[in-house]
């Protein structure tokens, strides 16, 4: 066990000494090491703590890859913690995030540094390619000692990173998440699946979407090596499936919506991955069995498991590994509480749910967030003292998703409360709509929104399909007035920067 951990960056330090050699991480341009890595990332901590920053916001304005991690990391030998922001992210978001986080300093190369001075921001910079370039190979005693110093003033409760999430204002909202939680979550992580230095992750989501924790966390702590898949990528699922056999990539954690497009074009029936790939893992939406049983079918030897949970939980606080078979229409449930975590369902009176009712899932646990940084506000709303527990102070999370059990015990996810609608008297959960369409051999991507002027549900999908035939072919799996009164056909669905559907988007066709 050695000493109890404060910080992720004692995994790196500990990888580093059993593994110097091995690549830690990959992209198109660059890879490092394990020893590579920690010398990179302690060489921008020395320059942070050299500056006087400690517990500040740092901000990663990189494009996608290996230098974004080093800078990940050397905030967190610092002890500061990171914020990334993404390069095409668009400006006036960009400069909403400034103003929350008022960071003290940004990681940038000396390239992008022009492109950020399109941003109202008046703070410190540090160019990445100059930070790396003083450190040389070795380090020396006293750069050791002052990183150390830094390091030993930490607790775990200190924030490691925020990521900034959607608000429903317009304001974007930064989640915070300490050490301690991602130390909990990829313990959990490794531990569940078994993940050791032989694995290969082939990631996905973006950094500053919280998917790639899982990746990032996990192949520091067992010395696994995470590639970074090449976005376009993602367009060719035949290129996608040949990059996994060739990279030897065994466990992959994506976005649903990255899944169905493999499955939609039939890229297996041109690659066999059947001796590489391990474990399927995904989250963030909802995975349609349509699409599931056509992996499984493909690839039944994989082990599948359906992560859920929002940002504000540190990834995920729940998960199903799959192990039956499920028909096209059924919903995957979401499963059980992780280890170390408790999941309360509440119904509008703060009480348990009993049977088959349905109520909102709360989460309390390590895993909780500390809150929305620079707005007490907004975090008072949604992280609330725990109704069944009087007697101390104890926060929960109040998730706004809508979930019942099953006749095993497992969660389902019905909806967001906010999908939550009321309709010729019904309350009606649009999710339910959109898993019985998803279920449809004609349909890749479905989206349903409520038209609340015109009181009329309308339901998104991609492709050429008449309401009529959508209609009849769901009336035997939702009651009649869940029917879509209106149908509208695009030929893209749009998808927001986290692999998403864009419902924001989708709402300017109402």
């Amino acid at each position: 066990m050695g000493i109890m951990k404060a910080n992720v960056t004692y995994w790196l330090d500990e990888t580093a000494v059993r593994l110097p050699d091995k690549t830690a991480f990959a992209d198109e341009n660059k890879q490092v090491t394990f020893r590579q890595l920690r010398q990179q990332a302690r060489a921008v901590a020395y320059e942070l703590i050299e500056r006087g920053f400690f517990k500040r916001p740092v901000v990663v304005f990189l494009e996608k890859g290996v230098d974004v991690l080093v800078s990940f990391m050397g905030a967190a030998y610092s002890c500061n913690f990171y914020s990334p922001i993404d390069v095409d992210m668009p400006g006036s978001r960009v400069n909403k995030i400034l103003e929350v986080l008022d960071p003290a300093i940004v990681i940038t190369t000396a390239a992008l540094r022009e492109i950020f001075a399109q941003y109202s921001y008046q703070g410190d910079f540090l160019i990445l390619e100059e930070a790396l370039a003083a450190c040389g190979q070795t380090e020396d005693g006293q750069r050791a000692e002052r990183i150390e110093a830094a390091r030993r003033k930490g607790i775990d409760t200190d924030l490691l990173y925020v990521l900034f999430t959607s608000g429903s204002t317009g304001v974007p909202k930064g989640v915070t998440i300490n050490h301690r939680s991602v130390i909990d979550y990829t313990d959990w992580v490794t531990e569940t699946f078994q993940i050791t230095e032989q694995d290969s992750f082939g990631n996905q989501a973006p950094f500053y979407f919280d998917n790639s924790i899982l990746d990032i966390y996990s192949t520091i702590k067992t010395g696994a090596t995470t590639y970074i898949v090449p976005k376009n990528l993602f367009a060719q699922p035949v290129l996608l499936l040949e990059y996994l056999k060739e990279k030897k990539i065994n466990t992959i954690f994506w976005v649903p919506s990255a899944l169905i497009v493999v499955a939609k074009l039939k890229a297996f029936k041109n690659v066999d991955l059947s001796d590489t790939l391990k474990r399927v893992l995904f989250c963030g939406e909802v995975m349609p069995n349509k699409q599931l049983n056509v992996w499984r079918k493909f690839l039944p030897d994989v082990q599948y498991a359906n992560l859920y949970g929002p940002t504000e939980i540190t990834d995920a606080c729940t998960y199903y590994v799959v192990d039956r078979e499920f028909a096209d229409e059924e919903p995957l449930p979401i499963g059980y509480a992780m280890p170390n975590t408790d999941i309360l369902v509440l119904n509008d009176k703060n009480e348990k749910v009993t049977g088959e009712e349905s109520g909102e899932l709360c989460v309390r646990g390590t895993s909780l967030s500390m809150g929305y940084y620079n707005n007490p506000e907004k975090t008072r709303e949604a992280f609330v003292q725990n109704p069944l527990n009087p007697y101390v102070p104890e926060l929960i999370y109040r998730t706004g998703d809508i979930v019942k059990y099953n006749e095993y015990g497992e969660l389902i996810y019905l909806s967001r409360k906010d999908f939550q609608i009321k309709h010729m008297g019904h309350r009606i959960e649009l999710g339910e709509i959109e898993t019985a369409v998803s279920s449809l051999e004609e349909i890749s991507l479905c989206c349903c929104l409520y038209d609340d002027k015109r009181q009329k549900i309308v339901l998104f999908i991609e492709g050429e399909l008449e309401k009529a035939y959508i209609n009849e072919k769901i009336s035997h799996l939702v009651p009649e007035y869940m029917l879509p009164n209106k149908l509208i056909t695009l030929e893209k669905m749009p998808i927001n920067a986290n692999g998403k559907i864009d419902r924001v988007k989708l709402k300017e066709f109402l």
